[in-house]
């Protein structure tokens, strides 16, 4: 069985309260774990108010369960359960973009809902198009977002459902798949608090990626400016001739 924290309500690991600590969830649930985790994986990726939720360090630590005893499915249909429920869960937040409208995302700051959320989501949607629903399944907060989001702009269903179920296999499947190979070794299973903010760390690659390339396009786009104001000005200036000496 997967080594967990003590069961102490006042407990608090790195990541944040015990009961949003994946090996905590999954021990509490018992032989009900694998259904639990598919419906956080849901929440996750298809409702608003489910975006601080654990979903890649979650997915982690159930691959690593699936191989000790804990969870008592095999891999292959913890893996297919993940891969659905996340599918499923996009399918949702689309549709309910749909329905819902622009006005989704007009509600005031709150304590879960800001905007700033929304603004980053819609810059990644803008940038990355329909691989977006791809690549922001990796990416925390945007990966519940921006299915909403493709409903209210009215992305095609038929594009939206494909991208989807990529981003679907290869996000849920991909990152349990990790935690069950990684699982093996003694080093990560004596070490979850570490490797589960290892998993959070690389889940905000892809944010650091696209800051540095926006911070590049921005400088590139400042030296473009001063050169173009540059050449401006000098077709602007007047011309000076110099004269002819009188001929003779």
């Amino acid at each position: 069985m997967v080594d967990v924290p003590p069961a102490d309500a006042t407990t608090y690991l790195a990541l944040g309260p015990q009961w949003l600590d994946p090996s905590y969830i999954i021990s509490s649930l018992g032989p009900w774990a694998l259904l639990g985790v598919a419906l956080i994986i849901f929440a996750e990726c298809g409702l608003l108010v489910g975006f601080f939720l654990p979903g890649d360090s979650l997915l982690f630590i159930t691959g690593l369960a699936a191989t000790t005893g804990l969870i008592g499915a095999p891999l292959w249909l913890v893996c297919a359960v993940l891969a659905v429920a996340a599918f499923a869960g996009n399918v949702c937040g689309y549709y309910i973009g749909r329905a819902a409208g622009p006005a989704i995302f007009d509600k005031p700051n709150s304590r879960l809902f800001k905007r700033e959320n929304v603004d980053r989501t819609q810059k990644f949607f803008d940038k990355y198009g329909n691989r977006a629903i791809v690549l922001g399944r990796f990416v925390p907060i945007v990966r519940t977002f921006i299915t909403v989001m493709a409903g209210v702009g009215r992305m095609a269903a038929r594009r939206f459902l494909v991208f989807s179920a990529i981003g679907a296999v290869a996000w849920a499947v991909g990152v349990t798949l990790l935690g069950a190979v990684l699982g093996q070794f003694d080093v990560v299973k004596n070490n979850i608090e570490a490797m589960l903010i290892l998993v959070v760390l690389l889940s905000l690659v892809p944010i650091g990626i696209e800051a540095l390339q926006a911070r590049r396009e921005r400088k590139l786009g400042a030296s473009h400016l001063a050169e173009e104001t540059l050449d401006g000005a000098n077709d602007d200036a007047p011309t000076t001739r110099i004269p002819r000496p009188p001929q003779r």
